[in-house]
């Protein structure tokens, strides 16, 4: 349902930056003179933009400068703003209404910031939020699930599901007691990946499933070492590609092609880069 609490001048008067990307946004949808390209979109067909400008901005953090970062989330934003567009086309909600909802739920988990003020720990804010969870699903009359796990959004990237789902079994007494049996647990993996290369003929899909059991596994050692399993790989491949660079631009000034070299000759240029200090 739209929302008819604001006018539209006093947003102009008070955000007039938003006023105007959302007045934008509608020119780009606009069935006569819009965008070509913004008006072929729907809801469905910019998920892939939006999980990419998410990653843009965990990458601007990580590697760029203020002024990326703020790019970043202007783009990320936009995407908001695109999904805000689609609704209010379809008068189903728009970006005030967007707006009120996520308010309205902010205030209603944080009791102990909005009404109790009671002083609670970081782990007890966790718990309290999932206790209000539960309720608001009740509350709307949706079913009670029988999977702790039902609930987990399958959309998000796999490693990120991986960390969901291991997080929320150990919630309920379903994990290691320490890091040891993890370790264990990785190594058996990779022996059963191993032994499914052996196998003569080998069966591609078996090594599939052993490669996706190594890598839960590895997750779940990362989260047992308090290591964000996302970032931790997104750190890798940056440091990767930073010393590949490397490698390219030292055979570049030799005038040599890569595929003109020899995997031990870019072996040891790779290890000359790696123990440089970054």
């Amino acid at each position: 349902m739209l929302s008819g609490s604001t006018s539209e001048s006093d947003d102009q008067g008070r955000y007039p930056q938003v006023a105007r990307l959302l007045k934008i946004m509608a020119q780009l949808r606009d069935p006569d003179t819009g965008c070509p390209w913004d008006k072929q979109q729907n809801f469905e067909s910019i998920v892939p933009f939006t999980i990419e400008e998410a990653y843009e901005v965990a990458d601007a953090i990580e590697h760029g400068s203020m002024q990326d970062i703020q790019d970043e989330l202007g783009d990320l934003l936009f995407q908001v703003v695109f999904y805000a567009q689609l609704g209010k086309e379809q008068q189903a909600f728009d970006f005030e209404e967007i707006a009120r909802t996520i308010s309205d739920k902010l205030v209603r988990r944080h009791p102990h910031v909005f009404a109790e003020k009671t002083d609670l720990s970081a782990e007890q804010v966790s718990l309290n939020w999932d206790a209000i969870k539960q309720q608001e699903r009740a509350q709307k009359g949706a079913q009670e699930s029988t999977s702790i796990l039902q609930n987990i959004p399958m959309g998000m990237s796999p490693l990120m599901v991986a960390d969901k789902i291991q997080k929320a079994c150990a919630k309920v007494g379903f994990d290691w007691p320490n890091v040891a049996p993890v370790v264990e647990k990785v190594e058996e993996e990779i022996a059963e990946v191993m032994e499914e290369l052996e196998q003569q003929p080998k069966d591609q899909h078996r090594i599939e499933e052993e490669m996706g059991d190594l890598l839960f596994a590895v997750v779940n050692l990362s989260r047992h070492l308090n290591v964000n399993p996302e970032t931790a790989l997104r750190k890798a491949n940056h440091k990767f590609a930073g010393r590949f660079a490397k490698v390219e631009q030292h055979f570049a000034e030799q005038n040599t092609a890569l595929p003109d070299t020899t995997l031990s000759q870019m072996e040891a240029i790779w290890q000359k880069v790696k123990h440089l200090k970054s």
